[in-house]
């Protein structure tokens, strides 16, 4: 038994994968039902059903709550990137001196279990490897780390493809693959794997490129099946269309309309920025908002009165109700409806590569995923799937304490 953030974890049965299809919104499983055989065979062999994310659903936070097992209160990571009080600076949260909690790859390694972590996008490297005395790697800078790991370049060198780039579908299947590699070359006992969501920014659930893409990644589940892995499979997010009647994207931008109400000097953060413009333009459906101390009820009032705007709630309102550390929130936590993305100002965002077509994540809408189990659960872990009443950081509870012997 290994302990970590309080919570005990059983060890010594066989591998234990767990996989982050990022952004893998439940319409994408549902729509690609006919192309998905193995996925298929999975959920009537094992346990399905959906649970919620942390929100904001962005990725960092949920990718970090499911190595934790705890939500971003407890874990310290609440967003892509945020404002840094302390040093006034606005700065990307990708680096592990942010975590207030260790990971549960880390502390599986440390007790002399073998550990690898794959991710597609970089950004989550530094983070799913902190403290991790294992294999760790990102597709995005494969290439570097074959030519310090060896472990990582004997991967590569069964991969017959050389890593595809960040924007190219691939990229997430290139990550799968690695992690069936790594399975097959070394004694793995826990390996986590993260793909990006390119395709699900890209692509609504019944577009033939999404359904190429899952028809691509069932093949790769379906390898799965034969290497004695308990494999479990979630997503950090979900995805919607954030557009208007016209396809162009469906914008509120917020320090352009407290600044129009008379607010001195608004800061508003958009958690969702990462280095990945193309995804989505730093548009997301959450937001924190920074405003005078006089000024915060006339400010949510303002926020709340704009089209589009679903939730608007203070700091300590917020952090209670979605487990946030409140530290690193700002004043008001703006939330959209399912349908719009919140912005700062129109000349801060480039939006020319969602001009036509924006689909992005961040609210309450995009916070309920699958989670399939490749085996059987304890009755307890089974209930609470079938209702719903779980959370993707609960991954790996479900992995090494809910499968049934």
């Amino acid at each position: 038994m290994i302990e970590v953030n309080e919570r005990t974890y059983r060890t010594g049965g066989p591998p234990v994968v767990g996989i982050c299809v990022d952004g893998c919104d439940p319409a994408y499983l549902d729509a690609a039902r006919s192309v998905m055989p193995n996925l298929q065979a999975l959920a009537e062999k094992g346990s399905s059903g959906t649970v919620e994310t942390v929100v904001p659903s962005f990725t960092n936070p949920n990718n970090v709550a499911i190595v934790t097992g705890l939500p971003a209160a407890g874990n310290g990571i609440c967003g892509n990137y945020y404002f840094d009080a302390a040093s006034g600076r606005e700065v990307p949260m990708d680096d592990p001196r942010f975590l207030t909690a260790g990971t549960i790859p880390a502390a599986f390694a440390a007790a002399g279990r073998s550990v690898a972590a794959v991710t597609t996008k970089d950004k989550l490297r530094r983070m799913l490897g902190a403290g991790l005395d294992g294999i760790c790697f990102s597709v995005e800078k494969a290439a570097a780390a074959a030519a310090t790991d060896s472990r990582v370049a004997a991967v590569l060198d069964r991969i017959e493809t050389p890593p595809p780039g960040i924007y190219d579908p691939a990229a997430s299947l290139f990550c799968i693959e690695a992690g069936l590699q790594l399975l097959e070359l070394f004694p793995i006992d826990l390996l986590y794997l993260s793909t990006t969501d390119y395709v699900q920014h890209k692509h609504a659930p019944t577009d033939t490129g999404a359904l190429d893409f899952y028809a691509e990644l069932d093949g790769l589940i379906g390898r799965f099946a034969g290497n004695g892995a308990v494999v479990g499979i979630t997503a950090d997010h979900g995805m919607n269309a954030k557009v208007r009647s016209d396809g162009s994207p469906n914008v509120s931008y917020l320090e352009s309309e407290l600044l129009r109400a008379g607010m001195r000097a608004p800061r508003v953060i958009l958690p969702i920025t990462d280095p990945y413009v193309v995804h989505h333009g730093a548009l997301g459906s959450y937001a924190t908002a920074y405003v005078e101390a006089d000024q915060v009820e006339e400010a949510a009032a303002t926020l709340a009165a704009l089209p589009g705007i679903e939730t608007v709630l203070e700091r300590q309102e917020a952090a209670a109700r979605f487990a946030l550390p409140a530290a690193r929130i700002g004043d008001l936590v703006v939330l959209a409806d399912r349908d719009t993305v919140l912005g700062r100002t129109p000349d801060w965002h480039d939006l020319s590569a969602v001009a036509s077509g924006l689909r992005s994540h961040g609210g309450l809408h995009e916070a309920v995923v699958p989670m399939l189990i490749n085996e059987p659960l304890l009755p307890e872990h089974q209930r609470r799937l079938e209702a719903g009443a779980s959370h993707n950081w609960d991954l790996f509870d479900f992995l090494l304490n809910g499968v049934a012997d």
